[in-house]
């Protein structure tokens, strides 16, 4: 197994992961924490090998865990889909930025009697769920629309404490609308986002607008930064901690994209991983304009049984 090389910006390159590199962090480590979306599958489908890498990993006492920016689902959906994919995981082992969403309302005592409007999917709406909280707006509100006409009030829900904004595939001036009103007029009301991805793999073929940009439709129609839930703030990993108790420098985080994942490692002070399977490129990685470096890089998951010799 080789893997991608190039002498082009090799100064400012992290160094690609060697049979002896990854033992050393492999006896380091006592839990790998993977990105989804790009590492584990693309959309659908399975990358190859990472079922048995998986499996290899659990065999040898590992903990697995799974941090992902994609609020589309929530954690009982995104098990059943590991499922579907031939991988045992449990909810307690997938940490989702919609999951993330509704842990900061409540770790933060947002009043249960407020409610939350959702610019995103079902995932988010069914973690405010299970947390307790009402949530308006998402898939619901995907087919209204806002009119302009003289002398009309567009009305929003006063009572609205929080707007959580995440991946959104049917945005509409609608939504628009209703956020940035429960944001600039409602005292008080936060604004949360589950990431500002820029792209992600929303199919297997090529990339797609990420959560990014309808985050940044209401941070410039509010003139308000919002509060980042998903990586690479830091707020996911104090979850995990507090539910796994595992040191932060014996974790190694597994990703494809480095101002998330390589960067939510770096800020818990995480070894880093980055897999060449997804968003970044070998070319974007040693780019000298690119100030994120994790600590090695591989092709993909699958690498770590060649690495091992397993």
């Amino acid at each position: 197994m080789e893997v991608e090389s190039s002498t082009a910006g090799a100064a400012a390159a992290a160094a690609p992961l060697s049979p002896g590199d990854f033992r050393e962090l492999f006896d380091s480590v006592d839990a790998f924490l993977f990105d989804c979306d790009g590492v584990i599958w693309k959309r659908d489908r399975l990358l190859d090998g990472v079922s048995q890498t998986l499996d290899f990993l659990r065999s040898k006492g590992k903990k697995l865990v799974f941090v992902t920016n994609n609020s589309s689902k929530s954690r009982k959906e995104y098990a059943k889909k590991f499922s579907s994919l031939g991988i045992s995981v449990s909810e307690d082992e997938i940490f989702s930025s919609s999951f993330a969403a509704a842990m900061y309302l409540k770790v933060n005592d947002f009043p249960q009697d407020k409610k939350v409007y959702v610019i995103g999917g079902e995932g988010i709406m069914e973690e405010l769920q299970l947390a307790g909280y009402t949530g308006l707006g998402g898939p619901e509100d995907s087919k209204k629309t806002a009119e302009w006409k003289s002398n009309c009030l567009f009305e929003h829900d006063k009572s609205v404490g929080a707007v959580v904004v995440g991946l959104e595939p049917v945005i509409n001036y609608y939504k628009l609308q209703y956020g940035t009103l429960c944001i600039r007029e409602n005292p008080g009301c936060r604004f949360i986002v589950t990431n500002r991805d820029a792209v992600g793999h929303m199919t297997n073929l090529q990339e797609w607008p990420g959560a990014g940009c309808m985050v940044a439709a209401i941070s410039d129609s509010t003139q308000k930064e919002p509060i980042v839930v998903g990586k690479p703030s830091t707020f996911m990993m104090e979850l995990l901690l507090k539910k796994f108790q595992i040191d932060c420098s014996r974790m190694c985080m597994v990703g494809d994209q480095l101002d998330t994942d390589i960067l939510f490692g770096q800020n818990a002070g995480c070894k880093t991983l980055l897999v060449l399977s997804g968003v970044t490129t070998l070319s974007a990685l040693q780019d000298p304009a690119n100030d994120i470096q994790p600590d090695y890089y591989t092709n993909r998951v699958s690498d770590f049984l060649d690495l091992l010799g397993a």
